[in-house]
Parts: structure tokens; sequence; C-alpha cells
């Protein structure tokens, strides 16, 4: 309830009014419309909470990544709880600098000639300015706060709850706009219509995909331990299809949006907005978000999943893959099939993400900013982290009152 209230609270010293008709009136580009959308219409009432949780969820996905790539966030993740404290810590800072960054880039952008919004003249326009940054930052540091908040004492993830609740909140809104758009009602019915039930058809397939899993089998050899044989067992290496889930889509969407707020802070060069304008709709931008999913979708899978450690730790236990010899050949394998299953996720994804915005180009339909690829991956995913993390709860209380 806080958060959505937040969302309609304005920025002091913005004309509400004139950014309200200006952004209702489509002054905003596919990129700010998926961007809108994420925030639950924040951005579009130019609220404190117009920077959403993006800003946190990217510093997380930065630091997760550089656990990777730099000695000391490895050893950090290795620590246990006072590593995961630094880690934590660490992102808040990161996630305000990257607010602070984001804010500036929005004071630019909607003062700049596309946008033409004038702030109060009541006071000194640099007074103003700082106004606006700081409580688009403090709004992004309170959803941070909020978020986490949910982690400790609720059920599933705060951030994700916070993405799911700002998407939900724009789906009615988005159905009666394409109802009442154009003359005729009835085919503004019949299309909003046939778009929930091909929706709805979807739904299953991408769950099927989001469960689905190539397991790897692990053989172990028996062995004695003192006086009992320890071994002797057979599992499985589990590998999901789409391992990355919606962090390629949202790497990608803010490598596209880049060239936008850059081309905002520039408005004199006109190359940059051309640029801009390119990449943000049309072919350019759908061939754009195709190929950097998918290199994001690898990117990620391969941060993740480290064949060699997964071959090493095998040896060590003295498992094996049945067929493949231990050591090199047993981690070469691993890596191949990584890359043999990450491909077809990542092309999925990709598919799910690019094709509504191909039709809402040449349709102009208005649901699919709400019901949009992006959004129905992030809905599904939520919603199923979340049901696993209720029966984890059901079960962990019928096992409490069996014990008492």
């Amino acid at each position: 309830m806080l958060y959505r209230f937040g969302a309609y609270v304005p920025v002091p010293g913005i004309p509400f009014g004139e950014y309200s008709a200006m952004a209702s009136e489509g002054g905003m580009s596919s990129a700010l419309g998926l961007l809108n959308v994420l925030t639950g219409d924040a951005l579009s009432n130019f609220s404190v909470f117009s920077l959403g949780i993006m800003p946190y969820i990217t510093a997380s996905i930065i630091m997760q990544l550089m656990q990777g790539v730099i000695p000391t966030v490895g050893r950090w993740a290795k620590e246990g709880d006072a590593g995961r404290k630094k880690i934590t810590q660490t992102t808040r800072y990161l996630t305000l600098g990257l607010g602070l960054i984001n804010a500036i880039g929005y004071l630019f952008l909607f003062q700049s000639p596309s946008f033409g919004v004038v702030f109060t003249d009541q006071v000194p326009m640099i007074l103003t300015n700082i106004v606006v940054v700081f409580s688009l930052v403090a709004g992004t540091a309170f959803i941070m706060w909020m978020g986490e908040l949910i982690t400790q004492r609720g059920i599933g993830n705060g951030m994700s709850l916070i993405i799911f609740t700002s998407i939900v909140a724009g789906v009615p809104s988005a159905i009666i706009s394409q109802v009442r758009a154009g003359s005729d009602f009835g085919m503004g019915l019949a299309i909003s219509v046939f778009t929930i039930v091909v929706v709805i058809a979807c739904i299953p397939a991408i769950i099927y995909v989001e469960r689905a899993q190539r397991r790897i089998p692990v053989s172990y050899a028996k062995r004695m331990q003192g006086r009992k044989m320890m071994g002797g067992q057979t599992t499985y290496i589990p590998l999901k299809v789409n391992s990355a889930g919606v962090i390629p889509i949202i790497f990608a969407s803010c490598l596209i949006y880049f060239p936008a707020q850059i081309a905002a802070l520039f408005s004199s060069a006109a190359w940059l907005q051309v640029v801009g304008d390119a990449v943000s709709k049309g072919w350019v931008n759908w061939i754009l978000t195709l190929v950097l999913i998918v290199f994001f979708a690898y990117f990620y899978t391969t941060m993740v999943f480290n064949p060699q450690d997964m071959s090493d730790n095998m040896r060590k236990q003295g498992g094996f893959i049945p067929g493949v010899r231990p050591g090199v050949a047993t981690m070469q394998y691993i890596k191949n099939v990584i890359n043999r299953v990450t491909l077809p996720g990542g092309l999925f994804i990709a598919a799910i993400a690019v094709i509504p915005s191909v039709v809402f180009g040449f349709t102009d339909n208005q649901l699919l900013m709400a019901f949009g690829g992006t959004s129905i991956l992030i809905m599904i995913g939520v919603a199923l982290d979340t049901m696993s993390k209720i029966e984890s709860q059901l079960k962990m209380h019928n096992y409490d009152g069996f014990f008492k």
C-alpha cells in the first residue's frame, strides 16, 4: 500500500497537470514506456518513486557478476554472514550512486526540447533541480528499504514482489485504454479479449520452459569409510534451460536505453538524437534486443555455473559422469551441455521479449505495454518463486506441529 501510494506522490516543483497530459498523450518513447510499466506508472506521474526498484536490481546484478571478476568480492561471498553484510552494504551504496545518475538523467531528459517540462519559477532553478534529484534518490532508497523489509519479514523476495505489483497495477488501465482506443468500441473490446486469450495461452509454455531441466547423471563409486560402505548412489546435476531468468532482458534493456539517455543529455547533437531514436524503437531495437538477450544469457550462465569447479567437486567426492573420464573430459562435457542448453533458453526469452514489441510497433496495441513479454516473464517468475516459498513455509509449519 505504501509503495502504490508513493507512485502517485509527485516530485515537488513539477507542473503535474502538464506533465501528466504529455505522458498520457504518448509523449514517452518505447524505452520509457517499458520503464514506466516496471515502475507502476510512477514515471508517468513523475512521482518520488519514478526510479522504481531498477537501480537496486541493477546494483545487485552487478555485485553478483563482480563475485566472479573481482577476487575481493568473491572472498566476501565465501565468508558467511560477515561477507554477505559487506556485499549488502556495498549494494546499497551502489544503488544510491546509480539512482543519482538516473535522477540527473531524467532531469535533463524531461527538461530537453523533446519533452519541454518547465519547472516552477517560484524558487531558483538550481534549488529546484537539487530538490528533484534528491527526492528521486530518496524515493529509491525508501523502496530499497521496503523491499529488504518484505524479504526479512514476509514471504518471497521483496524486490521481485514490488516489480510484480508495479506490472499488475498497470494492467486494468491498459485494458481500459485499449478498449476505448479508436472509434469502434466493439473492435477495441474484441482486440483486448483476443490479446488476453493469447497471453493466457502462452503462460503454460513459459512455465514449461522455466521449469525445464537438462539433467546430467552422476554416479558415486563405493568406498569404505571406517566400517561403513559409502557411495554407490546415482544422482544428477540439474541445468535449467533458462537459468538466467529475466536478468538478460533487464541487462539488455539497460544497455539499449543508455543511448537515449546520452542523447537527452546532449540534445544539441543531431547525430546522437538519430542514434537514440533508432536504438529505442524500430527494427534496430528489435535486432539489438535479440542479440543482447542471447549474449547476456550466455554471460550470466557462465558466471553462475563454473564447469571447472563442478568437475573438481565431483572428483573429490568420488563422483563421475557415466561414459565420461574424470578431469578435463568431464569439465568439457559439462561446458558443452551448458552451451547447448543455454541457446534455446536465450532464444526463447528473446522471442518472448521481442515479438510483442514488433506487434506493438505495427498495431499500437496498448495492452502489449502491460502484457508484453518482459512483463509476463517477470510475473510468472515471481509467482512461481512465491509459490515455492509458501510451500516451504507450510512444510516447516507441518514439521513443527509434528515435533510438538
